[in-house]
Order: C-alpha cells, then structure tokens, then sequence
C-alpha cells in the first residue's frame, strides 16, 4: 500500500463523501430505483472523483479495502424512505471512516490525529440527509467575521456541524438551529489553509462544504449578487 500523507487521503474521504451524498440527495430518485430488492446484495459506492454507482461487492475474500454495506436494497421496501435514506447515510459514513483509516494505517500518530481532525470537521452524511446540518437557502452562504451568513450580507442562523452540536442547546435534534459561532480551525478543502474569523469564506450550496474566499475567487460583495454558488467539484458533476 502506497504512502499517503493526511491531507491526500483526506482529498479522498472529501470526493467519496460528496458522491455518497450526490446519490442520497441530488439524485435520490435514481439511487432508490436502482437499489430494487429483487436483486441480489447491492452497495452504494462513492468515488473519490464524486461519482457513485450501486454495484454488487467485490468477490476476493478478504477484499482490497474495506467495502461498503452489503445488501442495502433488501431494507428499500420495509421502512418509510427517509428512515432507509438516513440509514443508508450512517453505513456510509462508517464505510468512509474504515476506507480513510485503512489508506491510513501506515500513519503516525500525529498523522492519525491531523486525518481525524480534518474529517471531523466535516458534518456526517447522516447529519445531513436526516437534516441535522440544514442546506444553506436562499443564496451562497458566505462567512465574515464569525458568523456565517447568506448573501446579501444579511445575518443568519447557521448549522450546527457534527463537532459543535449538542441536542443540549435546546434545538431540534431533528433538524432545528440555534444560533452557533464559527470556531478557527475549519480547513480548506482547495488549498488547506484553516478558517480565520477576520476572512471572508463561502459554502457551495450543493454540497456545504467552505472555501476561502481565494480559492473560491469570490468577494463578500460578488456572493451578496448571486443566488447560488457551485464549487467547482459538484460544477464539473452537471
């Protein structure tokens, strides 16, 4: 197995994750009738260049890597959708987290701590599909100073991301807001620098995942005019 530093198998975990939530938002409709329970075991495969498939699992025992779920069409018919959605959410992130950390097992300890810590930073795709991490509305989502906000400059209630939230706070857990700060240190994805209050940063609208404004090429005042901003990795899955 190749050695890989933290931010590469990071920059995988990153577009397999996107191509799992792809199939269980974007294109959920063509994700659930392609998981027919009259086939044989099925799995959803995220690729780390944003494309999924459902696909039958690898015949080598012990596989390559870690596979995902086996059999996830058997339940499709037996539960409400959003219940086998989310459901489908959670044996993904598992199956993400065990890939991430078998590229990785020839890691430090150090190393181990810096993968961890960029993955966290992300929400779960069961945080998102079960609308524990609502998508921004109304506009890119751009943050200044703290707090982040939708364009227009108008001042919002953000998400509470998998690492801040607390069923405490008196939010719904099932997907209500409290008002929530920013804390320094979320990376960026393009070029890895960490988030800082003072600068400006923007989400995608696709996939809420955060840019600096750099990487992005966008100001505060160019997001207030648009309606929606793509990054350029859910841009290039049109």
């Amino acid at each position: 197995m190749a050695s890989r530093s933290p931010r590469d198998i990071y920059e995988d975990y990153l577009g397999r994750r996107k191509a799992v939530l792809r199939a269980l938002t974007q294109d959920v409709e063509k994700f659930w009738h392609q998981c027919d329970p009259q086939r044989e075991n099925l799995c959803l495969y995220g690729y780390n260049d944003g494309t999924w498939a459902v696909d039958l699992p690898a015949e080598e025992v012990p596989p390559e890597a870690p596979e995902p779920a086996l059999g996830i069409n058997f339940a499709r018919d037996g539960m409400e959708r959003s219940a086998w959605i989310s459901l489908v959410a959670v044996h993904s992130d598992s199956w993400l987290l065990a890939l991430a950390f078998y590229k990785g097992a020839r890691l430090n300890r150090e190393e181990r701590e810096e993968l961890f810590s960029l993955i966290n930073k992300l929400p779960t795709c069961y945080e998102v599909v079960s609308g524990r991490v609502k998508p921004s509305m109304g506009g890119p989502t751009t943050n200044v100073g703290g707090l982040k906000r939708p364009g227009g400059g108008q001042s919002r209630t953000a998400p509470a991301r998998a690492a801040r939230h607390s069923d405490d706070d008196g939010e719904d857990a099932a997907g209500g807001s409290a008002d929530w700060e920013d804390g320094e240190g979320d990376p960026c994805p393009s070029c890895g620098r960490l988030y800082r209050t003072e600068e400006f940063w923007i989400a995608c609208d696709f996939c809420d995942t955060w840019y600096c404004g750099r990487c992005a090429k966008m100001t505060e005042k160019k997001a207030s005019q648009m309606k929606q901003w793509r990054c350029n990795q859910c841009a290039g899955m049109q």
